[in-house]
């Protein structure tokens, strides 16, 4: 018989676990206030992105989770914020996921992190344009 599951879906398969950007404690979704200085949505491309991986990020968060983690809420950032939706993609698309968080748990907007506290190093499979 045919597995209806991918690989992927199995439950034996190795995962690794998705952050979350649910408070615990208050019980609602961490979202940034506002834009961090970096953000992936700001013109410029001030994360140096490649030619088109903004926009295969997009795709993928509306086809998957709903939402992009901050880059500068991840833990490898070294930073004392934990994990944070997007503001810039909050404020842009209203992802069925997103309509979810807000009417079931709501928002906590939290600051970003100040980025002299904490150097952001740069997203694997991204270059820098000099």
């Amino acid at each position: 018989m045919d597995s209806m599951f991918e690989p992927a879906d199995e439950p034996d398969a190795d995962r690794s676990p998705r952050l979350s950007v649910g408070d615990p404690e208050l019980r609602k979704t961490r979202r940034l206030a506002r834009e961090c200085d970096t953000c992936i949505f700001k013109p410029g491309n001030p994360m140096h992105l490649d030619p088109g991986r903004l926009k295969q990020m997009v795709t993928e968060a509306r086809g998957g989770a709903g939402y992009i983690i901050c880059h500068s809420t991840l833990p490898y950032a070294g930073n004392p914020v934990p994990p944070a939706v997007c503001r810039g993609f909050a404020d842009r698309y209203r992802t069925w996921q997103l309509q979810v968080m807000e009417r079931l748990w709501g928002f906590v907007d939290i600051e970003p992190p100040d980025p002299d506290s904490a150097r952001t190093p740069e997203c694997p499979g991204d270059t820098h344009y000099a």
